[in-house]
């Protein structure tokens, strides 16, 4: 077996020790995560990739580690719009705190999946078609200009169909059962309200991936590379949104930035076979672009519609489930228990 088949089996044998002792052994009870603990996670996850990033430096050259290192940065600011997603979900829902960490963990694990069929189907179509590049590129120049200065409309979870599929394919009860996604009830089988989250919120990630994946195709066309990068930044999209819910709304330019990069990377899809834009100056024009919209959402106050107002129990250091009244305890835009799919 050669040394590529053995570093994809390595990767998987890591990615589900990794999952197990996240899940299995340090989150296996739902509590609320604090700001403390998701900086502790996030710091182990990143920690995680740039030991990664090491190995491929040693086993690969620099620039495969140069390659992997500017894709997760990459991929880990465009997961940050995400997070505002994610933020108007559970303030929709009304998810509580101490229920989200398990909702994002199942969404994380269906990402992976999704994820590494979009790379792979990708990889694939860049070998085969070429041309597909300058599709690929137009379709990133677009989306950036249309994220730079499209007017926000917010997001309609309600209007979402996979809220039909899931009442089509399941009774769901009115109210949450504790944390668990589903519940028997005089021996019949009922889906909970968690389990609308979790499909809402998987079907938000296959929309963002459309535009993530591309753009981390641009940095490198290695399979490995590619969809490594993209896992590592996934796996720390859970600790990153409990250390930012609460400030999320201060990044309120970050969407400039993140259009200008998007913007960039289809602009090098674009003249790639004309001119090529190294990988070291692309990371610097990617860390420049993020840089500066941050700095920006800092130094100038965001307007008050600007602001996202969430419910108690939302996010972490809010008021937890256990403060909430039946009536708040219910998620919104649900069948009535009695109404069968």
């Amino acid at each position: 077996m050669s040394l590529q088949s053995w570093m994809w089996i390595l990767f998987h044998v890591f990615l589900v020790l990794m999952l197990a002792m996240d899940l299995g052994v340090f989150h296996r009870k739902s509590h609320q995560i604090n700001v403390r603990e998701a900086l502790i996670w996030s710091a182990i996850w990143i920690s995680l990739a740039m030991l990664f990033n090491l190995g491929i430096y040693f086993w690969r050259g620099s620039e495969h580690a140069l390659q992997f290192f500017t894709g997760y940065v990459l991929e880990k600011s465009l997961s940050v719009d995400n997070l505002f997603v994610f933020v108007l979900i559970f303030s929709f829902f009304k998810v509580p705190a101490s229920y989200q960490h398990k909702v994002l963990a199942w969404g994380i694990i269906g990402a992976l999946v999704m994820r590494a069929t979009m790379i792979f189907a990708g990889v694939q179509l860049i070998q085969r078609f070429h041309w597909i590049l300058y599709f690929f590129g137009a379709f990133l120049v677009f989306t950036g200009i249309k994220m730079a200065f499209e007017k926000e409309t917010g997001v309609h979870p309600e209007e979402n169909p996979v809220i039909k599929l899931v009442r089509r394919l399941f009774r769901v009860t009115e109210d949450y059962e504790d944390d668990q996604i589903f519940v028997r009830k005089d021996g019949v089988l009922w889906a909970t309200p968690l389990l609308v989250v979790i499909a809402v919120i998987e079907a938000t990630d296959v929309v963002f991936a459309v535009d993530s994946i591309p753009a981390v195709l641009a940095v490198s066309r290695d399979p490995f590379i590619v969809y490594t990068s993209n896992i590592f930044a996934i796996l720390g999209l859970r600790s990153l949104y409990f250390a930012l819910a609460g400030v999320i709304d201060r990044f309120h330019l970050l969407k400039y930035g993140l259009g200008a990069v998007l913007t960039f990377v289809g602009v090098k899809m674009l003249i790639n076979d004309y001119y090529h834009i190294p990988t070291m100056a692309s990371l610097l024009v990617v860390v420049g672009l993020l840089g500066a919209s941050v700095v920006a959402s800092l130094l100038i106050p965001p307007n008050e519609e600007e602001v996202v107002h969430l419910p108690p129990g939302s996010f972490p250091d809010q008021p937890d489930h256990e403060t909430l009244s039946e009536t708040e305890m219910r998620s919104p835009a649900l069948p009535d228990r009695n109404k069968s799919s």
